[in-house]
């Protein structure tokens, strides 16, 4: 009938009572929570019927095991040549449910690969993804294996590795189970997990002869377990557990208050507060809470808008103050501010008049004079001081040699200018067929610095595009980021440009802009340069402001005539009235490149001779 190798006391996790009735019996006794999975043998050597009474053989099973998700859980696996998953640990949790799906179950039919089935429970269906509880939780892992047959595969090593790694196996064999390989599979002792039955017809019998042994007892409520808070019963055995908050001590039995703050790792910023295995963090007087619930930020009494400071309110820890802007002084009563007259109380230094402001002072000069760099002074006009940009032609039609000489001229307008941050400032653009910033007018502060620069520019060659430097030179070099003094300080901004031919684009839109935007402009042409294109470039008068001519003669008459139509105190009858500062400036500017354009000509002239 019906051959047992060993009895167990607590298979309740397998076999609990079975009858061979069509209904299964009620549950006879109490069980502890199981992750248990079915290994079932689905190979060829399995006939239908014989199948058949496998599905009831589990169907009883399950119908006498407390199911749940808190109690014992159900997996089912089938295999032959290969492993299929029915349902795993997390998929049912109502026997009606587990019913219908062994009920659906088709056969594999195919070789037997028990070996390969256990490793397929051991890595998949024993796992927390697929169901089974954290191995902490100490819920047994059971494995019930059925099978008829010799495996076709290696089965020892492989059921080893499973017992290790917590799974309990029992091994089930009907009719031509090898005996040997249900050993090798089950765990110890063997007596208690081993059993051999002679048919299928017989393994829904199997566990009424045993429904006595095989029943699980509440060791909780059968012994005085002496958990101070909760015991949880498990085949054999029992274990306590804690209430949210608490830990189990080292006594397995009694429980302390888990202090959430003890590890370090709680992130409060000030102080940390332990409560029943958690915590909450806690600021230190005079601070407030974030809204991450860890860190702090001082409260801050001027937003609660009592404090009636006139000017600024200052929160500190605890409290708060109020403050006066520069140039204010706090009054007795530690709310009100009165302005400071910084020009009657220290010495100013001004030389013509100190004008206190909110907080601090500065000097002002009489109307056409400027103050110096030293905030106090004021400057007489006696260093005709300008903002000097020259656009110099570095196109294919100039030739080398003479832009060598272009350069010689620029080096000698810098060799009379009195160059500094205060002085007088210059930047250096060629163009041909683009435009490129040699050097700005902030970059160099000596003259002898400029002039190195200007050895070291390179001759760009190719078109003509006066227009596009004219752009240039309004938008960018004669702008407050490139060194150009505000308006305001009356330095006057002069732009020398110097070409040699015809501009392949309109000059006018941007001649006319510069000179609208206060720029003094200077035309200077040789060889095939347009007189027509001077003129337009030229400031009013045209005449005075523009030269063409290889001997560049009709420019030595410019001085007189600058000084009559600009300056007022020179002139005579209606004129324009500027600065005295800048009229100085001017005509000094005028009169050096006039004596320097004379001594270019004669170079010019004689490499023209030479060249011929």
């Amino acid at each position: 009938m019906m051959k047992l190798l060993l009895t167990v006391p607590f298979l309740l996790l397998l076999l609990t009572t079975l009858e061979a009735r069509p209904k299964p019996a009620a549950v006879k006794c109490k069980t502890g929570p199981l992750d248990m999975v079915f290994v079932i043998d689905s190979s060829r050597s399995v006939r239908p019927f014989e199948f058949e009474t496998m599905r009831r053989f589990m169907i009883d099973i399950i119908h006498n095991l407390e199911v749940g998700p808190n109690a014992t859980r159900v997996g089912v696996i089938q295999y032959s040549s290969q492993v299929q998953n029915v349902f795993s640990l997390k998929t049912f949790f109502k026997r009606a449910d587990m019913e219908k799906a062994i009920n659906s179950i088709v056969p594999l039919a195919q070789g037997t690969m028990t070996g390969l089935a256990i490793q397929y429970a051991m890595n998949v269906a024993f796992t927390v993804q697929e169901g089974a509880r954290p191995l902490h939780k100490k819920i047994p892992r059971v494995a019930v294996i059925v099978t008829d047959g010799r495996p076709q595969d290696r089965v020892t090593e492989v059921a080893a590795q499973a017992r290790g790694a917590g799974i309990e196996i029992y091994a089930v064999g009907v009719q031509r189970a090898d005996m040997n390989s249900l050993r090798a599979m089950a765990s110890h002792p063997l007596e208690e997990h081993v059993f051999l039955v002679e048919s299928f017809d017989l393994i829904q019998q199997f566990g009424k002869q045993f429904q006595d042994k095989l029943c699980g007892v509440d060791m909780c409520t059968e012994m005085d377990h002496g958990c101070q808070h909760t015991c949880v019963s498990i085949p054999g055995s029992f274990y306590c557990e804690c209430n949210p908050g608490y830990k189990l001590n080292t006594d397995g039995k009694t429980c302390s208050p888990i202090d959430a703050c003890a590890d370090g790792k709680h992130g409060c910023e000030h102080q940390c507060v332990s409560s029943r295995g958690s915590y909450t963090c806690r600021c230190r007087m005079g601070y407030e809470l974030n809204q991450d619930k860890k860190t702090c930020t001082m409260i801050n009494y001027c937003n609660f808008g009592n404090h009636s400071c006139q000017h600024e309110c200052v929160s500190i820890l605890n409290g708060f103050y109020c403050r006066c802007r520069d140039g204010f002084t706090l009054q007795a009563d530690g709310k009100a501010c009165r302005a400071t007259d910084f020009c009657n109380g220290i010495d100013h230094g001004c030389e013509f008049k100190c004008v206190s402001t909110a907080g601090s002072y500065h000097c002002i000069c009489p109307e056409g004079q400027q103050l110096q760099a030293d905030g106090k002074t004021c400057n007489k006009c006696k260093s005709g001081h300008v903002d000097l940009v020259l656009l110099i032609d570095g196109s294919k039609s100039v030739r080398p040699q003479n832009f060598e000489l272009v350069k010689q001229f620029v080096n000698q307008i810098v060799d009379f200018l009195d160059v500094s941050p205060h002085g007088t400032r210059v930047g250096l653009v060629q163009y041909s067929s683009r435009v490129r910033t040699e050097f700005p007018l902030s970059q160099y502060r000596t003259a002898a610095d400029i002039k190195k620069a200007v050895l070291r520019v390179e001759y760009m060659e190719k078109g003509t595009m006066t227009g596009l430097a004219l752009k240039h030179m309004l938008e960018h070099s004669f702008s407050e980021a490139e060194g150009a003094r505000p308006l305001s300080q009356n330095i006057p901004r002069i732009g020398l440009v110097f070409t040699d031919g015809r501009s392949q684009d309109d000059i006018s839109e941007w001649a006319r802009k510069a000179k609208e935007s206060g720029i003094t402009m200077f035309a200077v042409g040789v060889g095939k340069a347009v007189e027509e294109e001077l003129r337009q470039i030229a400031s009013e008068p045209v005449e005075q402001h523009y030269s063409y001519s290889a001997d560049f003669s009709t420019m030595t008459h410019i001085v007189d005539n600058l000084k009559v139509n600009i300056c007022p105190e020179e002139g005579k009858g209606e004129m324009e009235i500027r600065s005295p500062c800048e009229c100085e400036a001017l005509v000094q500017f005028q009169s050096n490149t006039v004596a320097i354009l004379e001594d270019l000509t004669e170079k010019h002239i004689l490499l023209g001779h030479q060249l011929d």
